[in-house]
């Protein structure tokens, strides 16, 4: 018997048939066609509240994205296993020759919080060998904010890590190679979902500041 939430995706798998995928045929057949040119990787976490294409309103096609927990990149290694992250960096690097790179962390990662309560994760499991990638962010934020609660920490820790994962594309020689040659550019951008506010990081003056624009 299928589960009443496999049968409500169902039920909208239905609607975007009828709705959208009716509707928009002309984009489904150019891209079943002549294939997928997305300008933007988006690297954003696995979190269900926090969906890159409904936050940015963009259509199948435009944007190629990589979800894990935290939305962390790990330093590049030279050996071959099995690097599910790194693999589809390199694929929309290499072969999508995609123009931008954009890290998107969010307000209440529990992927993040972990690194300040252990406890929430299976101890030496595969999320808490994860989460020690941003282990050089949890340890700024506490010699930075040694007496602060934890949700503040992890507040400064979610942007943090943003930061250290910036850092850790450029350790990968394909991206360092279509920064020089072709203009790669790498962003930094963190939604609070608390606030609906987005703030991007601004590597000129090693902060991140709000993105603001007048509404209508």
């Amino acid at each position: 018997m299928i589960k009443k939430d496999l049968l409500r995706m169902l039920a909208g798998f239905r609607r975007f048939r009828e709705r959208f995928f009716k509707e928009e045929h002309s984009l489904f057949d150019r891209l079943s066609s002549s294939g997928q040119r997305p300008k933007t990787l988006m690297i954003a976490c696995s979190d269900s509240r926090v969906d890159p294409a409904i936050l940015f309103s963009t259509s199948p096609g435009e944007i190629f994205v990589v979800r894990n927990v935290a939305n962390l990149v790990p330093p590049f290694e030279s050996n071959m296993g099995f690097h599910g992250v790194s693999a589809a960096i390199e694929f929309a690097v290499v072969n999508l020759q995609v123009e931008n790179i954009v890290v998107l962390g969010h307000r209440q990662c529990g992927g993040i919080l972990s690194l300040f309560q252990p406890q929430a994760v299976k101890a030496g499991g595969f999320v808490a060998q994860w989460m020690t990638i941003a282990g050089e962010a949890k340890n700024k934020v506490l010699a930075k904010l040694p007496h602060s609660d934890v949700e503040t920490l992890c507040r400064e820790c979610e942007k943090e890590s943003i930061v250290i994962s910036l850092a850790n594309l450029r350790t990968f020689p394909f991206i360092k190679t279509a920064i020089e040659t072709r203009g790669l550019e790498l962003h930094g951008v963190y939604f609070d979902l608390e606030q609906g506010q987005l703030w991007a990081f601004d590597e000129a003056q090693a902060s991140f500041q709000e993105l603001t624009w007048h509404e209508r």
